[in-house]
């Protein structure tokens, strides 16, 4: 009687630490996935700052005078009052009628 009373015990604490092991493995794996996750996102968050940076110059810029005159020069062919524009055209384009 006495063996089987160590079987069962050994048998119990086989079974525990196969449980033990395996819920160590899947939470290990679980962490492995959210550091990369973390890593992803900080990377994504590096990015959206970068842009964001980028964008808030560009406001600070446009908000000068000298970026308002840009502005209208680029985007809308603009020129001061006495500035000389020129137009250059290469011998690919058609003339518009």
């Amino acid at each position: 009687m006495p063996r089987l009373r160590w079987m069962f015990a050994a048998a119990v604490g086989a079974l525990f630490l196969f449980i033990a092991v395996t819920v160590y493995f899947f939470e290990f794996q679980k962490i492995t996935q959210l550091r990369i996750e973390v890593e992803e996102r900080s990377r994504e968050l590096e990015r959206v700052e970068r842009r964001v940076l980028d964008y808030r110059e560009k406001v600070a810029f446009y908000k000068t005078r000298e970026g308002i005159e840009h502005l209208a020069r680029e985007r809308y062919n603009l020129a001061f009052p006495g500035e000389r524009v020129y137009v250059i055209k290469t011998s690919g384009q058609q003339e518009r009628k």
